[in-house]
């Protein structure tokens, strides 16, 4: 036995001195690798919906739906198995609705609780019982684990289940019970949960996204670009902070920034105020209906358009000082004709401005910041920084999250991978450096992270100007497009100018050749793999599929946040991978918690298998079932060398 082995072994026989013991964990082991693979529930691009990402969660994307009809099959109505997942959703809310309608409680509090226990016998029978114990809500744990444990000692386990929900009842403890296992059916029907980006902007309510997730039980997360902006603002990167806060102007969600995160707005307010007093800022609208006041309206246009001009010059000092990134052509403030109202665009072709008051705007020196200008950024930087819950947000991104991840035979991630239009992987060059494919993601990952850990100052500063890279560059796995348009559809007027073109990726999703190669670069096989993203929405509307490439590539953004609506036709697309195949599940506009608790509504309008495999998965088959099988491999190793004396046992 090699040196190294030996000290590995000695240091596996601390956690098992025994052979008893290490025997025990074998077994135990071998009897998780049998059971059925636990379910996963990816999502993407939740842009601040809250209510309808809550909602999602809560159904499982139909998880729970399922179950039901697993257990009850054709012995309950439509109506009866409804109004049960309703419950299990939003059990505090079903309750008191239930109570103003309902004549005998008692009789309801009884049926209730046992189709509970029956749906969570089903649930947690796919878990070990250490597993479930987990799981279960301390107040209640023993109770709950006695009425969902077959008792096979138990002679008449009628007269014996009979006795505990009599007594649940009894003492007025039937309600705790019921949203005590509502929750964790909840709990049990997802395993483990992937978020593919795109958690901020658009919507009011990422920071309760955010926080929902920092209690879920097993996820990861895969950055999206609006994340990563985010997360170039929290570290202080003057560009992504402009962004973040005219994102949040432009779709009414200053919310977020004021009451969410505890920035102050103040010093900006007063700056547009002062600024452009006598100007009407018409071009900078706020988007989506509000109910804001006339002068409210048009505070919001001037401090969108004072942060707007502070994010062009910002962004033309970062594109002229990182010469690198290879995007200059996306400094326009020098190529505008203050006298003849027109700007000539890098193309040669001369255009009109729609707006040409640009009062703090030096011509000889179009991208420095006024003194005004500069005392905003400067407290906003302080604050972005100095905001607790908004570090503790990112920290939680970077912990549990990365640009992808290999999971199962699948590769996720939020955008694309940088092609030529061969369809060859893109090299592209990262401050000196050059990447592609994995190594591209690796190393633009690696230099997120300096952003918030390195020590030294210029890989700090390396770090933060990539968040920014990462948000907007043409080569960014992220943005996957030519350009962000972003000055030329407040400013121009032919939309012409406004089209952002997509890369080769989305050109060549139907292309089997491409996709497989793309899959071997991640090391994956790909008659068995699968690549899952979302970041580009899935046109429903017009026909357009989520699914490209023969099921080898899902796209999964199909519009959750009512911003995109419009444009897709639904609301959202979202995926179940449970261990008989792959789902997915096609969402129905959400309207409100109180609809769905008082109608019963819910907003799965429809499944479809996109893989559906004729024998069960079982945990042997997954990522952890490897991983498992390793440990078993060890274990064996360290019973061979008790048996032999290599090792001696510590009783």
């Amino acid at each position: 036995m090699k040196k190294e082995e030996l000290r590995y072994l000695q240091r596996l026989a601390e956690l098992y001195p025994t052979i008893g013991k290490a025997s025990t964990e074998i077994i135990n082991l071998q009897s998780i690798l049998n059971l059925p693979k636990g379910t996963e529930h990816f999502m993407s691009d939740l842009h601040g919906a809250y209510e309808a990402f809550s909602h999602v969660l809560r159904n499982g994307s139909g998880a729970v739906r399922k179950k039901i009809d697993d257990v009850f099959g054709h012995t309950l109505s439509n109506h009866d198995k409804r109004d049960l997942a309703t419950l299990i959703y939003y059990p505090r809310e079903k309750i008191r609705l239930v109570k103003k309608t309902e004549d005998d409680m008692e009789n309801w509090y009884k049926i209730t609780l046992y189709r509970l226990i029956e749906v969570c016998k089903t649930t947690a029978s796919k878990y070990t019982r250490s597993k479930v114990r987990k799981a279960l809500p301390h107040d209640y744990a023993y109770v709950i684990e006695e009425l969902i444990t077959e008792k096979a000692e138990v002679l008449d386990k009628e007269a014996y289940y009979n006795s505990i929900v009599n007594t649940i009842i009894e003492i007025r403890r039937a309600e705790n019970f019921i949203i005590a296992l509502a929750e964790l059916i909840q709990r049990l029907v997802v395993d483990h949960l992937h978020i593919l980006g795109d958690i901020f902007d658009r919507g009011p309510g990422p920071h309760f996204i955010m926080d929902r997730l920092m209690e879920y039980h097993s996820l990861d997360i895969q950055w999206g670009n609006h994340d990563v902006v985010w997360m170039g603002a929290a570290v202080g990167q003057g560009a992504c902070i402009a962004t973040v806060l005219r994102n949040s102007i432009r779709y009414d969600n200053l919310d977020i920034l004021e009451d969410g995160y505890g920035i102050n707005l103040l010093p900006l307010a007063t700056f547009a105020l002062e600024t452009y007093k006598d100007d009407p800022c018409h071009t900078f609208e706020i988007k989506g209906s509000s109910d804001y006041n006339v002068l409210e309206k048009e505070l919001s246009r001037k401090m969108h358009k004072a942060v707007s001009i502070i994010q062009f010059k910002l962004e033309g000092q970062l594109l002229m000082k990182r010469k690198e990134f290879q995007m200059e052509d996306r400094c326009l403030l020098h190529r505008i004709n203050p006298d003849k109202g027109t700007i000539t665009m890098p193309d040669g072709i001369e255009y009109p401005l729609k707006d040409m008051n640009f009062p703090t705007v030096d011509w000889e020196h179009p991208y420095e910041l006024t003194e005004g200008e500069h005392g905003v950024m400067e407290r906003l930087e302080t604050a972005f920084r100095n905001c607790e819950k908004l570090q503790n947000h990112m920290r939680f991104l970077l912990d549990r999250g990365g640009l992808y991840k290999i999971y199962n035979n699948n590769l996720l991630f939020h955008g694309c991978i940088p092609l030529n239009e061969d369809g060859s992987l893109k090299e592209i060059e990262v401050y000196g450096e050059k990447y592609k494919g994995r190594a591209l993601y690796d190393a633009l990952e690696s230099y997120v992270r300096r952003a918030f850990f390195a020590v030294d100052p210029e890989e700090q500063e390396q770090g933060r100007d990539i968040l920014w890279y990462i948000w907007a560059s043409p080569n960014s796995p992220l943005f996957g497009k030519d350009k962000m348009t972003t000055f030329e559809r407040y400013f121009i007027e032919d939309k012409e100018t406004h089209k952002e073109k997509k890369g080769a990726y989305y050109r060549l999703l139907e292309n089997e050749e491409v996709v497989d190669r793309m899959l071997k670069e991640f090391g994956l096989d790909p008659l068995k793999s699968h690549i899952i993203n979302g970041h580009v929405p899935v046109h429903q509307s017009e026909g357009e599929s989520p699914v490209k490439c023969g099921g080898k590539i899902i796209v999964i953004d199909g519009g959750l946040c009512t911003a995109y609506q419009k444009v897709t036709g639904i609301a959202g697309y979202t995926l179940i991978y449970n261990s008989y195949g792959l789902f997915l599940a096609a969402h129905e506009p959400f309207t409100s918690a109180e609809e769905a608790v008082s109608k019963g509504k819910d907003i799965v309008s429809s499944q479809m298998a996109v893989h559906y495999s004729s024998k069960r998965r079982l945990v042997g088959d997954t990522d952890n079932g490897r991983a498992l099988r390793e440990r078993i491999q060890e274990l064996e190793s360290l019973l061979d060398a008790y048996r032999k004396g290599t090792i001696k046992e510590t009783k």
